[in-house]
């Protein structure tokens, strides 16, 4: 079964994304991943601002930004930390490379989950990488449960289970 729209991205290797040796620096992977992350969230309809902490300032800027039922900006509760991250290099990636990105998001518990991601170029396998992310409660920094978003998010990617 093919996966749905907003786990499966393109990306092309950019010169600044190489070294001197002409393949990609190694922590353009993470970065690319993170990215892709972000990517899904807002193809599916999530919003950067329903995950991701803005500073203080910004609230009162209407792009984007988090607004309570009343239209107040409100911070956000819950944060989501990168608690582990790994990847995985099958090949040299050079500048015009052009890669898909699959994500296979999986829950591991009621506060945690992880994302795996696949790299493919040219129909081979070229790069694999992982996140794995617990939720907390901001003002004090104890696990939590995860926000409904990401549930739905989560819930959303199991093969089958998702919209159309």
């Amino acid at each position: 079964m093919e996966s749905p729209h907003w786990l499966r991205l393109e990306r092309r290797v950019r010169f600044g994304d190489t070294d001197a040796a002409g393949v990609i620096q190694f922590h353009q992977l993470l970065r690319w991943c993170h990215e892709a992350y972000e990517e899904s969230l807002e193809r599916f309809g999530i919003g950067a601002a329903e995950i991701f902490p803005r500073p203080e300032w910004s609230m009162g800027q209407t792009s984007g930004a988090q607004a309570a039922p009343d239209g107040i900006q409100t911070p956000l509760s819950i944060a989501l930390p990168i608690v582990h991250c790994s990847a995985d290099f099958r090949r040299p990636l050079v500048c015009g490379d052009r890669l898909e990105i699959t994500l296979e998001p999986r829950l591991l518990d009621q506060g945690s989950f992880e994302v795996n991601y696949m790299f493919t170029c040219a129909g081979q396998a070229a790069a694999r990488g992982l996140t794995r992310h617990r939720a907390i409660t901001v003002s004090t920094r104890q696990a939590c449960a995860l926000p409904a978003v990401i549930s739905s998010w989560l819930a959303a990617s199991i093969p089958g289970d998702g919209p159309p």
